[in-house]
């Protein structure tokens, strides 16, 4: 066999493996996307159709959770009220959202509750990080640490849950649940 022959074969072995490579990580990796009008279920999670979608990585007040925050200041006396922030953070999410289209790339696996767990966007806007930096949301450290800059962010700006004392989500629904 002549050489430029060999180079060719050699060339052509490499290319097929190259292929089956690339093809077999596309599709071991490959992920859903569903896209429509979201209905809010709560502060985290969603429907689109009949789909039901739990925002990937972030955990969102309980509807029936109650947060607290400044409302009176004098000189170094503090009162605090109590207000719905599971009930604002859903509504916040449903303003947001302000019956858009939106597109959420769903992960291959679903949470203990057989709901798809996604990132969602509004155009290009990750809706998840979107609540996290707004203080409607917090990192749910358990399953990730992707929207850690934008936690950082919220509490140093106090912003949402915040401007007060307020129980973690998953510490709130096990004393109430």
């Amino acid at each position: 066999m002549s050489l430029v022959k060999k180079q060719n074969l050699s060339l052509s072995s490499f290319l097929t493996i190259l292929i089956f490579l690339i093809c077999s990580v596309s599709f071991s990796e490959e992920t859903k996307t569903f896209f429509g009008k979201a209905e809010v279920i709560d502060g985290d999670t969603i429907r689109i159709k009949e789909k039901k979608i739990r925002l990937f990585g972030i955990d969102a007040p309980e509807k029936k959770q109650f947060c607290k925050k400044d409302y009176l200041n004098i000189f170094i006396f503090s009162f605090k009220k109590n207000y719905p922030c599971g009930q604002i953070s859903s509504e916040k999410l449903k303003k947001f959202l302000n019956n858009q289209i939106i597109s959420c790339k769903i992960k291959n696996e679903k949470d203990r509750y057989k709901r798809y767990l996604g990132i969602c966007y509004k155009r290009n806007k990750d809706i998840n990080a979107w609540l996290v930096k707004n203080g409607y949301a917090v990192l749910y450290r358990k399953y990730s640490k992707k929207y850690l800059n934008e936690e950082v962010y919220a509490k140093e700006n106090k912003l949402g849950i915040w401007r007060g004392p307020f129980q973690m989500p998953w510490v709130w629904r096990k004393i109430n649940k």
